[in-house]
């Protein structure tokens, strides 16, 4: 959750599909490949916990085309509840933003053919002072679970794995501790996700900061098992259009969870474009789940304080993934293909994932504005 200050747990469960308890989180189908949605914190913090900007955003969704594109998860953040439990401690809907309840909410959700996602907390408040419960039901298919800073956080994550596996039911589980404790080290063998910087706050530098910080440790990230790059922040006036290209591209490319933290109603026709990018999407949800990383062409020069990664490339099911960031200003680049890892000395057809341009030769080029962003995919 953008501006949250303590550690989260996060489980989307199929609850459709009941699994028999003991399987483990490998044997499970869900989670195999980075999970796409949209979260309404960004949207309205507080004001969009409701009813209304639930089943608006699902309508949009579909209206949209972002179901058609393989979004799955319409998911509400932190305050649905009153601030009172009740007699028996459990967290009630505010009838204010829920007058039917939450459950015929899923269920109409559900009959759209999304997923439904709600938030909870192990403390005692959640985030913004809401009082706080992990596991909360409503039958959701999303569950957002943080909690309370402490020297070790992995203890309190293999638990809920097991409560979770314990409810038989086909449970994505997602782990959101800003990085701490190194969680890439560990998440493949307690979740499906797992947060690994601090959060996005919608700025270019923020999208450099994560990046590059998610370069190093993106080898742990395998089929199932996947680095989260945090929400994807688009439509909020602070970036360029160049700079939501690049944004998406590289969530997409080093297979990063993409959640949209974005209000769909002030969302462009440019930027339904872009994250509807059927070339992207592939790419983000090619079943071999290797990412894209950095690399270094001979006689380029290295990246600058500041800079994102320039090149980019990663291999896929069938062929390769190639980007070229203008990392500085505008950029005017041939790249031989000989100089990406794994490719040879060879003629290869290509196809520009934006552009929707294509070609066949040793080469590709780039002519790109400040912060913008060129996604080639290499044919084998």
């Amino acid at each position: 959750m953008l501006f949250s200050q303590s550690i989260g747990v996060v489980a989307l469960a199929t609850l459709s599909t009941a699994l028999p308890e003991r399987k483990t989180l490998a044997e499970r189908e869900v989670g195999k490949l980075p999970a796409l949605g949209w979260n309404g914190w960004n949207q309205g913090q507080c004001n969009a916990a409701s009813e209304k900007v639930a089943l608006d955003t699902a309508k949009t969704f579909i209206r949209l085309g972002l179901k058609d594109a393989g979004y799955q998860y319409v998911n509400i953040d932190d305050c649905w509840s009153t601030k009172q439990r009740d007699s028996k401690g459990n967290l009630v809907p505010d009838p204010k933003k829920w007058p039917r309840g939450i459950k015929p909410v899923v269920d109409e959700i559900h009959n759209m053919g999304l997923k439904f996602g709600l938030y909870g907390d192990r403390g005692v408040k959640t985030c913004a002072g809401y009082p706080g419960k992990c596991y909360t039901g409503n039958a959701a298919d999303i569950q957002t679970c943080p909690d309370d800073k402490g020297p070790s956080s992995r203890p309190g994550y293999e638990l809920m794995r097991d409560m979770l596996r314990n409810t038989g039911k086909d449970i994505l589980y997602s782990l959101c501790n800003w990085g701490w404790d190194e969680v890439w080290t560990w998440g493949a063998s307690v979740g499906h996700m797992w947060r690994m910087s601090v959060d996005n706050w919608g700025k270019w530098e923020d999208v450099v900061r994560i990046a590059n910080q998610a370069a190093p440790i993106l080898k742990y990230t395998q089929p199932g098992r996947y680095n989260d790059l945090d929400m994807m922040i688009l439509a909020n006036g602070a970036l360029t259009p160049a700079e939501e290209r690049t944004h998406f591209a590289i969530w997409a490319i080093t297979k990063s969870p993409i959640i949209l933290g974005t209000d769909m109603t002030k969302i462009n026709s440019d930027e339904v474009k872009l994250i509807t990018n059927k070339g992207l999407l592939a790419i983000n949800q090619d079943p071999l789940s290797k990412p894209a990383v950095p690399f270094t062409p001979p006689g380029t020069p290295t990246k600058g304080n500041g800079e994102i990664y320039p090149y980019w490339s990663g291999p896929l099911s069938s062929g390769t993934v190639v980007a070229i960031v203008a990392s500085k200003g505008n950029l005017d680049t041939k790249l031989s293909l000989s100089q990406v890892p794994g490719l040879k000395d060879q003629d290869y057809s290509w196809t520009e994932m934006l552009t929707g341009a294509k070609g066949r030769g040793r080469t590709v080029q780039a002519k790109l504005e400040k912060h913008d962003i060129a996604v080639f995919r290499i044919d084998n």
